[in-house]
């Protein structure tokens, strides 16, 4: 039987919501963070923002503090009025000192001036869920393969071995798993947010990806049902 926790923690500390209500500005820091491997649900304001957070578990925040229905500062607020401790990093073109005291005093661990680097954005956002982690994750080795999860990091016999962000995932997923099946559509569901369609075959393509960098038998094939590592 699969197990639900390893599968739920993988997709929490994946899973980002971004909220900002500019089209374009929103479009492409979505786009930019799948691409670095979180699953990033995005919504344009801040009730929409509030609701959301109230019903899904989210590893961090990104909030604009422009936004329409309620302000950005408003949903930090209530918030941490209501006890979430969600990490928040706030994006904004708010760039005084005041709005910065302003943003941090009101509960956010981290502010960012747009335009932001996105390279920067996510390492902020790498640092920010490793500290609502609590701890440094510990190591996961099977076989000749030892993957880091807090540094992003992957050995194979002690030499680094270069994976994209998804194969990271799924390779996560599989070696806190190890020994029993997960589905493709666990998979998926743990590597794409809301209205993120995969391919069909995307899984397979990750999948046959991580057999060629780190071994032909590593990850087992079940038929119609998923993959494991044993």
């Amino acid at each position: 039987m699969d197990n639900p926790d390893s599968i739920d923690f993988l997709k929490k500390a994946m899973r980002i919501l971004l909220v900002e209500d500019d089209e374009l500005l929103g479009d492409g820091l979505a786009a930019g963070l799948r691409h670095c491997g979180y699953n990033v649900d995005w919504l344009r304001d801040g009730e929409s923002a509030r609701a959301a957070l109230a019903t899904e578990d989210y590893a961090a925040l990104v909030l604009d503090l422009g936004l329409p229905r309620l302000d950005g500062m408003a949903v930090l607020r209530l918030l941490r009025a209501e006890g979430n401790a969600i990490p928040v990093l706030i994006l904004t073109a708010r760039d005084t000192t005041w709005d910065k005291v302003g943003g941090l005093d009101s509960g956010a661990d981290d502010y960012l001036v747009k335009p932001v680097d996105l390279d920067e954005l996510a390492a902020r956002l790498r640092a920010l869920t490793r500290r609502g982690a609590g701890t440094r994750a510990p190591l996961l080795k099977f076989r000749d393969v030892e993957l880091d999860p807090a540094a992003r990091r992957i050995r194979v016999l002690g030499q680094p071995a270069e994976v994209s962000a998804r194969e990271f995932a799924i390779l996560e997923m599989l070696m806190r798993n190890v020994g029993k099946v997960i589905s493709r559509a666990q998979l998926e569901s743990a590597l794409y947010g809301w209205g993120e369609g995969a391919e069909s075959n995307v899984v397979e393509v990750h999948i046959h990806h991580l057999r060629r960098k780190l071994g032909a038998d590593l990850i087992r094939t079940v038929r119609g049902v998923g993959y494991l590592m044993e």
